[in-house]
């Protein structure tokens, strides 16, 4: 069967939703076809991750993650707000173990400066009294717009508004190739398109290679954890945040609340060896392992990382006991006999740039002949969805996205 759509979007993540939204509200007389080879949503990363909406004092201030972050926080409470769903704020505080960490946590505070983010310093004593349970050297750092939502809600909320808008939504339906400016899908129907947006999370590189886009990029999956506590709710009240290792594009083991009152203690950044790879052998590819093998001499030579530490630091975390041990350095109640309830794990579809060994820290978006591709939406994407949709849909607009 062949069908066509003025856009195709691959993905009904929130990254891929937040497209689809953007796009409509734009061109609201469009035909518009979000494909996800899923039946439910949220089963991937959109619906696994923590639901905490950053503040971006992370991002060094010219990259895309810096300012999409900040306006993404606000977009993201407003949308919240307008569908009648929960967010409940927290504020999140940055805490150093020794005094070798507090240079990095002005340099966190400069970023926050330079990228207009509220962001306080504060000492042990205004530490205690915003957060009792955390502990500090010295001292910390304070961002009172950080935040946490029900990742599955948002997702929901934003599907319905995309279908409100005239979007349609094909679930259940796995793309198996890409040819001629149409997508040829699994049941061997064809969708033309007049414009492809790829948001495939864990698949962009592989629907991008399809386009001819971004060949010198593949996707190193890293594989994140969790634990929830039995405390009682509300008992934290705010996140807790390492100061984080700087070559690495991850923020280290922390502390949150969710949105219904629970602490949880997460994520790892454990390497995974394929794509899918939330548990035993689910999902296993024996092509997908093969393939992210063969990345690992490029990326244990990175010059851009410190990949022996990393996996010194990550491997054994694997032990609940190490993790929350880990975890106990920024809240010291913490116990392995309070945190016995394992979350669902996530996968981190983390783009590689295989010439260079580098993990790509910032997001990346490339353009091809009527197509764009969404290569690396990983955290904070979740906060920063609608800001990415946004500034893709202007992109492609204006003509001034990177080829």
């Amino acid at each position: 069967m062949k069908t066509s759509a003025d856009v195709v979007i691959v993905g009904a993540g929130v990254v891929g939703l937040a497209l689809a939204d953007a796009w409509l509200t734009r061109h609201p007389g469009d035909h518009l076809v979000v494909v996800d080879k899923e039946f439910t949503l949220g089963l991937h990363a959109s619906g696994r991750n923590s639901g905490v909406l950053h503040a971006g004092f992370y991002y060094a201030p010219d990259s895309l993650k810096a300012k999409l972050t900040r306006d993404g926080n606000r977009m993201l409470k407003e949308f919240c707000n307008e569908r009648g769903v929960t967010v409940r704020e927290t504020g999140k505080v940055v805490v150093t173990t020794s005094s070798e960490q507090l240079p990095d946590l002005e340099k966190l505070f400069q970023r926050g400066q330079a990228n207009g983010v509220e962001l306080e310093k504060i000492d042990e004593a205004q530490l205690y009294e915003l957060e009792p349970l955390a502990r500090t050297h010295e001292q910390a750092l304070w961002s009172p717009t950080t935040a946490v939502a029900d990742p599955a809600e948002v997702i929901e909320a934003l599907a319905q508004r995309v279908v409100e808008r005239g979007g349609v939504l094909r679930m259940g339906q796995s793309v198996v190739g890409v040819e001629s400016e149409k997508i040829l899908l699994s049941d061997s129907e064809t969708i033309s398109f007049g414009h492809l947006i790829n948001a495939a999370g864990l698949y962009a590189d592989t629907i991008a290679h399809w386009c001819g886009v971004g060949l010198e990029y593949k996707m190193l999956p890293f594989k994140g954890l969790y634990w929830y506590g039995s405390w009682e709710q509300g008992r934290l009240q705010r996140h807790v945040y390492p100061v984080p290792d700087s070559r690495n594009p991850f923020l280290g083991t922390h502390v949150t609340v969710t949105v219904d009152g629970r602490a949880k203690v997460g994520p790892t950044a454990i390497p995974s060896l394929w794509r899918e790879d939330y548990g035993g052998l689910s999902n296993f590819s024996a092509s997908e392992m093969s393939n992210i093998v063969r990345m690992y001499p490029g990326f244990f030579a990175s010059k851009h990382h410190n990949v022996w530490s990393l996996l010194r630091t990550e491997l054994p975390k694997y032990s609940r006991r190490k993790l929350l041990s880990e975890a106990a350095r920024l809240v010291p109640s913490i116990n392995s006999q309070d945190f016995e309830t394992k979350g669902r794990p996530g996968v981190r579809a983390q783009l590689f740039h295989v010439p260079s060994g580098r993990l790509e820290m910032d997001f990346v978006v490339r353009q091809g002949s009527k197509s764009t591709h969404v290569l690396n939406a990983v955290s904070p994407a979740w906060t920063s969805s609608l800001a990415v949709a946004k500034h893709v849909v202007e992109g492609i607009e204006s003509e001034t996205l990177t080829p």
